[in-house]
């Protein structure tokens, strides 16, 4: 969800030079302007974790919670929203690794009979955004149970996957590209089906086990996994609501909770091959464009990664968009530059001039 209004943003951003801009020093003191700028612009909070070389930097301003202004901290766990689908595809591809499938095998041989056409649309194209499958959350009849009040309504991904295929397929798969959190709810069908064990488990045994990554998890309940930085939305007017309470449908496209400095160790292993293996890591880092016009120019999909253009070189990584929060985490191939940037604001409820503050934040931060 918010996934265009992700790219409107940076697009904005590269276009104005905000992530293309010349390297600048930087410091605590400048960061911690910088985030709070960003709280004085509308978000509740802001942190941050930034890594040059091999020294890291924390900085957090803002409240995490509202009520009782609990102020935000650099340890606080959030929502990483579609960040999620990077760590779903080093699942992936790591099974691919261990030939118990192959990134070109059809959706139809692990999923019979679930998406129409699916003899014809690949485990890679699923991953990459080329499969041309309809993404359920355009649909309005997702939304729904919420926009009622119902925040804890939780759809299943297999009544996710049928809303979305409702509708005719966008394209030919592989002729285009279109995001789709469609793709990644297939994608995590696949992962159990071929496991014959849980997301969740095999999250827990191929990634956040070996990284010690001990405050990140799949959240598959509103009560449970809550993160400590609660998530807000203004809807016709000020002050914003706590949506923290929301189901978290998303599922294998979004529903991970984690922290700066776990998200920023998770990068860094993936990029410099502690997760995958050389072959693997390459299949990854092949791109497609993700188009011109209203997309964003010269960012590139490869599967469950995107690779950004700036000017200290190219950045790997994913945005994340969940109702309440909006997060970047970029990093360099050698994984000796990174930055997490993270906000608990919707982006849809976002003012109009945070974007330049955000994106200028994160050129910053990342060319440090």
């Amino acid at each position: 969800m918010g996934r265009r209004l992700c790219l409107a943003l940076l697009s904005a951003a590269v276009a104005s030079g905000a992530l293309a801009g010349q390297a600048t020093a930087g410091s605590r003191a400048d960061l911690g302007a910088s985030l709070s700028r960003l709280v004085k612009k509308g978000t509740p909070g802001a942190m941050i974790y930034v890594r040059s070389g091999g020294q890291a930097t924390r900085v957090a301003r803002g409240v995490s919670v509202v009520k009782g202004r609990r102020p935000m901290r650099t340890t606080d766990s959030f929502r990483v929203g579609s960040l999620t689908k990077t760590y779903v595809a080093t699942v992936l591809v790591g099974l691919a690794a261990e030939n118990k499938l192959s990134l070109d095998d059809p959706v139809e041989r692990s999923l019979p009979g679930l998406v129409p056409g699916g003899e014809g649309i690949t485990i890679r194209q699923l991953l990459n955004h080329t499969s041309g499958i309809y993404s359920y959350e355009n649909d309005p009849r997702v939304l729904k149970p919420y926009l009622k009040g119902n925040l804890g309504y939780r759809w299943t991904p297999r009544k996710l996957v049928a809303i979305a295929v409702s509708h005719p397929p966008l394209f030919k798969p592989g002729t285009r590209y279109d995001y789709s959190n469609t793709n990644y709810q297939i994608a995590g069908l696949i992962i159990e089906a071929v496991t014959g064990s849980t997301l969740t488990d095999q999250l827990q045994q191929r990634v956040f086990g070996p990284l010690q990554l001990r405050h990140t998890a799949l959240q598959l309940s509103a009560r449970r996994d809550v993160p400590d930085v609660h998530g807000y939305l203004v809807l016709n007017r000020p002050p914003a609501t706590d949506i923290t309470g929301l189901s978290p449908y998303p599922w294998a496209d979004g529903a991970i909770i984690s922290t700066l400095s776990e998200v920023a160790r998770y990068y860094r292993a993936l990029l410099t091959g502690r997760l995958v293996d050389p072959a693997m890591l390459s299949a990854m880092k092949t791109t497609v464009p993700e188009g011109s016009g209203s997309d964003l120019p010269g960012l590139r999909s490869g599967l469950g990664i995107e690779r950004y253009p700036t000017r200290c070189g190219r950045a790997w990584g994913h945005s994340g968009s969940f109702p309440g929060y909006l997060v970047y985490a970029l990093t360099s191939a050698t994984g000796n530059r990174q930055v997490v940037l993270a906000t608990n604001q919707d982006p849809s409820s976002l003012p109009k001039d945070f974007k330049r503050a955000f994106f200028r934040t994160l050129r910053r931060a990342y060319c440090w």
